[in-house]
């Protein structure tokens, strides 16, 4: 009897399963196996041998699934890769590599049943015998006559779409099913039931390229020179200065020669837009991959991207465990962002996996940002990786003007608000002027902390040992990180003090705005929106000057989003500065870079440049990075 070292998507080794006689496997497919008293789960064959384990008892291999091996070689390799490099079990390198829906389980069959992806199938009906000739279908049309009205009209419609007798889908005929089945009966007509294939993204005609200025041609052909050593290129853009234009014409290049390309974004925000640029220029090739995709939905992508029809994947993190059977190019978008990293176990570095991947396959890494890593940039200074750099704007568009305030200056002089003088009569004359306006604040809810003044007391997460954040919407204390909440008490639960409400968050500083102009349609945009339908309706509406001031917490005020904003401001600044770890003048430095010149700095052509303001609450720090 054989035998099949199985991953399981378990934080475990290998399991050992019995291979029935009669049961055909090969390394790499899916099976469904017995775990445990009443557990199934959906197993990846990893190896095959005839030794048999030394238990009692050896459980047996229920079914193959799929057909097909879901890994072949190389990619087992490579997962076998990201198990050693990140110290973790293959079962969590499959929990993070497969689609949900491609590893069902449950206890029991019925729950696993259930859990299964069934793939939408469709019955498909074609001309068959005689009537795959003009002669034979006009006799059988004949004899048909008057007896069988409903059987020539469908044969007459049937053979008004395909007469070539190619297949057509039963649902596009408004024949009904007796008739089709009399047809195939009298052998006019075969029906087979197939599966479907995933419907690719639809989009404009492939490979209609944007025009490059002469700064990036000149940067893409002194890159096109280093890529032919094979040599990983950080390309370095002031924001608005073009890089995806660059990192368009470069996967052209690549799809061109029936490579594949795989673009990594570092946001599920960042994909909508991005999206709908690359299926303009490149239609049907380009699937998406990311976590907030319907379970059948991402399935479908996956599968596109398995067998070849999508050749451009565009996708957070995860998608560096994408099926790229051809790969010839890693594009990695804002590469110096946190978020490919990931906090769970594996806990891999996109960036790093794919730089295994371009090693192993012989592709291509790219990697742009207007602020690269240190790391990156390290390895660019000692010669490790080639550097590039865009150091205009596309077509000479100007950076915006920047002011700083103190707020410190501004309480002195009685205002003790969030708001500054400076602030304030910008979006005034903003509002005259009908533009927009962005207030960006990387706090959510109305305080930062609860505490008492007299004996210091702060309202804590009693899971997390983190302060609680006060939101005004439904008065409640909440704990961002695992979802905790309580009500806030009238005076302090210790000694009895007066609360003191600390810090101000996104919607204190709503209704302080409020407050400013009562009548001003106010938008706010939440860090955890993603690309799903109320992301959409958010952007479109902002993005059609619906809303004259908008504020949010985090980086979706990016360029990718607001391209139409002409001011923008800050507030506490400096409050990064002293985080907790050693990077935070870069990340400050990040992300101020990105709000002034990204989010607002792209007017059109003839609109004065933009306007931003940064509020501080004391002493400057002076952020350098070269």
């Amino acid at each position: 009897m054989r035998y099949a070292d199985i991953v399981l998507p378990l934080a475990q080794p290998l399991y050992t399963f019995a291979v029935a006689e009669g049961v055909t496997l090969c390394e790499g497919m899916a099976v469904v196996v017995p775990f445990g008293r009443s557990k199934i789960y959906t197993g990846i064959v990893w190896r095959l041998h005839d030794r048999r384990p030394d238990f009692k008892t050896v459980k047996t291999v229920s079914r193959v699934l799929y057909g097909t091996p879901l890994l072949d070689e190389r990619q087992r390799r490579f997962w076998e890769w990201v198990a050693d490099y990140y110290m973790c079990t293959l079962g969590e390198v499959m929990r993070v590599a497969l689609p949900s829906l491609m590893k069902p389980s449950g206890h029991g069959e019925e729950e696993f049943a259930a859990d299964e992806f069934r793939p939408r199938r469709e019955w498909f009906v074609a001309l068959a015998g005689e009537a795959l000739t003009a002669d034979g279908l006009a006799a059988a049309l004949e004899r048909m006559g008057r007896r069988a009205p409903r059987q020539r009209e469908a044969l007459e419609e049937l053979a008004a779409l395909a007469p070539d007798g190619a297949e057509v889908a039963r649902s596009r005929l408004a024949a009904d099913r007796t008739a089709l089945a009399l047809l195939v009966k009298k052998g006019l007509l075969t029906c087979i039931e197939r599966e479907v294939a995933p419907g690719p993204v639809t989009g404009g005609a492939q490979f209609r390229l944007p025009t490059l200025s002469a700064a990036q041609r000149k940067a893409a052909e002194e890159i096109r020179a280093v890529f032919a050593d094979r040599a990983t290129v950080l390309l370095r853009g002031v924001t608005g200065s073009g890089k995806t234009e660059i990192y368009m014409h470069f996967a052209a290049e690549v799809l061109a020669r029936g490579g594949q390309v795989l673009l990594l974004v570092p946001e599920i925000a960042l994909t909508p837009q991005l999206l709908h640029k690359m299926t303009a220029h490149f239609g049907k090739a380009v699937a998406v991959l990311h976590s907030s995709l319907r379970v059948g939905e991402r399935y479908d992508e996956w599968k596109r991207v398995k067998n070849g029809s999508a050749r451009l994947v565009i996708g957070t993190r995860s998608a560096i465990f994408a099926p790229c059977e051809n790969l010839g190019l890693v594009i990695i978008y804002e590469e110096q962002e946190d978020s490919y990293k990931s906090e769970n176990s594996p806990r891999y570095h996109a960036r790093d996996i794919a730089k295994y991947l371009c090693a192993k396959s012989n592709s291509l890494l790219l990697l742009g940002s207007a602020t690269p890593d240190l790391e990156s940039r390290y390895s660019a200074q000692i010669g490790r990786y080639k550097y590039f750099a865009l150091s205009k704007r596309y077509n000479k568009m100007l950076l915006p003007t920047v002011k700083i305030v103190d707020m410190k200056q501004e309480l002195k002089s009685g205002n003790g608000g969030n708001i500054s003088a400076e602030l304030r009569d910008e979006l005034a004359e903003n509002i005259v002027r009908g533009e927009q306006s962005i207030l960006f604040l990387n706090r959510r809810g109305a305080n930062k902390l609860i505490c008492c003044g007299d004996c210091g007391f702060i309202y804590k997460c009693p899971n997390c040992s983190v302060s609680l954040t006060y939101h005004s919407s439904n008065k409640r204390l909440m704990c961002h990180y695992c979802g905790y909440s309580r009500r806030v008490d009238d005076r302090c639960p210790d000694c009895g003090g007066t609360l003191s409400f600390v810090g101000a968050g996104t919607q204190l500083v709503e209704e302080e705005l409020h407050e400013l102009f009562p009548r001003l349609p106010l938008e706010q945009v939440p860090g955890n929106c993603d690309c799903s339908q109320e992301f959409e309706e958010r952007i479109l509406i902002i993005e059609g000057k619906h809303i004259l001031i908008c504020h949010g917490h985090t980086l979706n005020v990016k360029a990718n989003y607001m391209s139409l904003q002409y001011a923008a401001e800050e507030r506490k600044v400096d409050a990064a500065l002293f985080g907790h770890t050693h990077r935070v003048f870069y990340a400050t430095h990040n992300g101020v870079t990105y709000l002034n010149p990204g989010s607002i700095g792209s007017p059109p052509y003839g609109v004065p440049p933009s306007y931003a303001v940064l509020e501080i609450d004391g002493g400057t720090e002076e952020i350098a990075y070269d």
